[in-house]
């Protein structure tokens, strides 16, 4: 997960927020990766054995499932972060004369 946060936070820098398309490809990118670091760590760490079949069918249906949350819920998290970033801005403002 924190590499998943790490690779959030460059892209985050990186490309435009207010673009859907680039949202959606940053959720494909970040479960892709997310799935393949957990399926190396189950081989390693649990020696656990993966069916490529199967791994290829979970990971295309957690991406579809994690591009419907995202169109679902991006547009309030966004209003949510405007917010915030108002807020924190606005007190920041008055905290500098005290």
């Amino acid at each position: 997960m924190a590499i998943i946060g790490f690779i959030g936070g460059y892209l985050d820098k990186n490309f435009s927020k207010d673009s859907k398309i680039t949202i959606i490809l940053m959720v494909i990118f970040s479960t892709f990766i997310y799935e393949i670091l957990k399926y190396i760590m189950n081989i390693f760490i649990l020696d656990f054995y993966v069916d490529v079949w199967m791994f290829l069918k979970i990971l295309l249906i957690e991406i579809l499932y994690n591009i419907l949350l995202t169109i679902i819920f991006y547009p309030l998290i966004k209003k949510a972060g405007y917010y915030m970033e108002n807020v924190i801005k606005g007190n920041a403002i008055l905290t500098r004369y005290f």
